[in-house]
């Protein structure tokens, strides 16, 4: 049976990350899930008397599982957090899980599209025909969600939480609610703009949600990815693309045209400069390939 204490201190940790840190919907929710999944290890004492040696188990018994890293390093990063909290408001002396060290993460490139694949995907929505129970305006709007991935670099989250108002086409910007609820403002290029001009015209969408289903509902992120997959089978990219490689490929190819690091971060959202570094990696890659290619004596 859980104790009162133990639910109170979890209880005030979430409401300080809903209210003071304004965590994202998403972050509560996998912070929630994180701390459940540890808490179901059987006779655990209270939060305040677990020791490094709990944590170091359970980090063995996600091994066991054969958990992915980056699900690892998720549930961690947020018993981090709540034990950050605990000594800093509720007087808990010595943080066990500073003992604690975290396989490292594998350095995976990520996957960037040419700017011919993106062509092929971007003309698509106009090339592939859509089924008699769409709406007409179904591909203009297909379009101009393509159009505006690539042309700000958004998250998926970001895409679809878009309202009408968000678009400023005579500032030629997008405004945006980032992770954090951090507001940023993104330039958008012309034919993102012309072909979200044509999705609202053919749709009669003036207010409200941008991105909008046949049933004339706010677009989820599985209606997105349904979107993408719709047009991968029309194109020579993988199938296994993801929105989010829209995102890589936006930045990718800004650093590759010659765009500076840190306008990138501001255009991405990232906290941390090192964060937007892989994108550096990924263009220096790209350049290697192309001189084994070309070079006389590579």
């Amino acid at each position: 049976m859980k104790s009162p204490n133990r639910d109170r201190l979890a209880d005030d940790f979430f409401r300080f990350l809903e209210v003071e840190r304004n965590a994202s919907p998403r972050t509560l929710i996998n912070y929630r899930h994180a701390l459940a999944e540890f808490r179901k290890i059987p006779n655990l004492p209270s939060w305040k008397e677990l020791t490094a040696d709990h944590f170091r188990r359970y980090l063995f018994d996600c091994g066991k599982r054969a958990m992915a890293r980056p699900t690892i390093r998720l549930h961690f990063a947020a018993l981090r957090t709540f034990f950050k909290f605990l000594t800093e408001r509720h007087g808990l002396k010595d943080n066990p899980l500073k003992e604690v060290q975290l396989p490292k993460m594998e350095k995976k490139l990520p996957l960037v599209l040419t700017t011919k694949q993106i062509d092929e995907l971007l003309t698509a929505p106009f090339r592939v025909e859509k089924s008699d129970r769409a709406p007409k305006w179904m591909p203009a709007r297909d379009a101009a969600i393509l159009e505006l991935f690539y042309s700000s670099g958004l998250r998926l989250a970001e895409l679809v939480g878009l309202d009408v108002a968000d678009v400023d086409v005579f500032s030629e910007n997008v405004r945006v609610l980032g992770k954090g609820r951090k507001e940023r403002v993104i330039p958008v290029g012309a034919p993102a703009l012309a072909a979200i001009q044509k999705y609202r015209q053919e749709a009669g969408v003036h207010s409200g949600p941008l991105f909008i289903s046949k049933l004339r509902r706010r677009l989820t992120r599985t209606n997105v990815w349904l979107v993408l997959r719709r047009y991968l089978p029309h194109t020579s990219i993988p199938l296994k693309v993801s929105p989010h490689k829209l995102r890589h490929s936006f930045a990718t190819h800004l650093l590759d045209a010659g765009a500076d690091l840190r306008s990138v971060q501001s255009l991405l959202g990232h906290a941390s400069l090192s964060t937007t570094q892989i994108y550096t990696h990924v263009t220096v890659e790209r350049l290697k390939t192309a001189y084994d290619s070309a070079h006389p004596r590579a």
